[in-house]
């Protein structure tokens, strides 16, 4: 659900209470949780990436490994890898690094790793990617840009900026 905070305040016993203006209507919720002790997280919106736009990333990813006689998912994982913002960086211990690899690549595709040595001993520094299904708006247009780049150099047709402006629902900058 979206919405904003409208308001904070602190009661006599010294909790807070969060008012929040809602889009969509939440009676049901309210009525479902009322009394029960629930989980609450509450971020900055962040517009989700469309379905046009995953649609047509791998239209581009399909042309691309078709031209180079290669494997669709080499074609995907090489693009995650290059783009930025899209990793995370953790220090695990030594023994637990084969779990964490196995687990995070079970989640997808595009859920890769790698690791490095760490400057602390006993730990390895594992580079987690994010699989696409995971990206926002600016994500999947960095993943977009990145393989209309290499579909141009192979030569590939491509939208028009215009085309993928209007797709990508952004304004990029002329």
């Amino acid at each position: 659900m979206t919405g904003h905070i409208r308001d904070l305040t602190r009661t006599m016993t010294g909790q807070y209470v969060i008012s929040l203006q809602v889009d969509g209507d939440p009676r049901e919720l309210c009525e479902k949780l009322k009394d029960a002790q629930i989980d609450i997280e509450i971020k900055k919106h962040r517009q989700k990436r469309s379905l046009d736009a995953n649609a047509y990333a791998w239209v581009l990813i399909g042309k691309i490994a078709e031209e180079m006689h290669v494997d669709r998912a080499e074609v995907y994982r090489e693009a995650i890898r290059a783009i930025g913002g899209t990793n995370t960086i953790v220090c695990v211990p030594d023994k637990a690094v084969e779990t964490l690899l196995d687990g995070w690549k079970s989640k997808g595709m595009g859920w890769q790793t790698e690791t490095m040595p760490s400057k602390i001993k006993g730990c390895t520094n594992v580079v987690l990617y994010y699989g696409s299904s995971t990206y926002d708006t600016r994500q999947m247009s960095l993943l977009i840009d990145h393989l209309v780049q290499d579909a141009k150099a192979l030569g590939i047709e491509t939208m028009t900026p215009q085309e993928l402006e209007a797709m990508l629902g952004q304004h990029h900058a002329a």
